[in-house]
């Protein structure tokens, strides 16, 4: 079993001179152990942290924020102008319409009262053509009137110097005579009324 021993030996020799042990550090507060992967992964995380640190990314990342912001803060500021001017524009648009609106009232109100107008106008007009109208039928009937008074006495006239004439002609005398001119006289009162 001898022979075996040292074969053992060797082996676990073997094994020491195969991978040898790193040393332990401890601080007190905190050991490192280099044979852990923990320690070594850690020390990876420090080394990553200190090129991130280096290359500035942090300040790469803060700018690009900031950038963001500034951008989204400008469409903002625009979105407010734009808010402020559609809002403007709807103030003009609403006093544009009531305006337009009170014009129409106004021409309306102008239109009815000229209507008003035409229509007293047209009254009076219409009233004086009928009192003109009235005043020259009255004018036509009072010469109406005239020219047949005028022609009812130049009938009676006539038929009186007719009948007076027969008279003288015939030189009736007597009964004959007064019945001649009675016929005249009625002839001349029926040519008159």
């Amino acid at each position: 079993m001898q022979e075996h021993a040292p074969a053992t030996d060797q082996a676990a020799t073997g094994a020491e001179h195969a991978a040898p042990a790193l040393p332990v550090f401890d601080f007190g507060f905190w050991k490192a152990d280099l044979n852990d992967p923990a320690f070594w992964a850690m020390v990876g995380l420090i080394i990553f942290l200190g090129i991130v640190l280096y290359m500035k990314v942090p300040k790469a990342i803060t700018k690009s924020l900031d950038d963001r912001a500034a951008k989204i803060t400008s469409e903002l500021t625009a979105a407010e102008a734009l808010r402020k001017e559609a809002e403007a524009k709807l103030a003009e648009v609403q006093k544009r319409a009531a305006e337009a609106e009170a014009e129409a009232r106004g021409i309306v109100e102008a239109a009815r009262r000229e209507a008003g107008q035409l229509a007293a106008a047209a009254s009076v007009q219409l009233a004086d053509r009928i009192a003109r109208r009235e005043k020259m039928a009255e004018e036509r009937i009072a010469r109406a009137e005239s020219d047949a008074i005028r022609d009812v006495k130049l009938a009676a006239v006539e038929t009186a110097s007719k009948a007076a004439a027969a008279v003288l002609a015939e030189q009736i005398s007597g009964k004959a005579a007064d019945d001649e001119f009675t016929k005249g006289l009625s002839a001349v009162s029926k040519a008159l009324s």
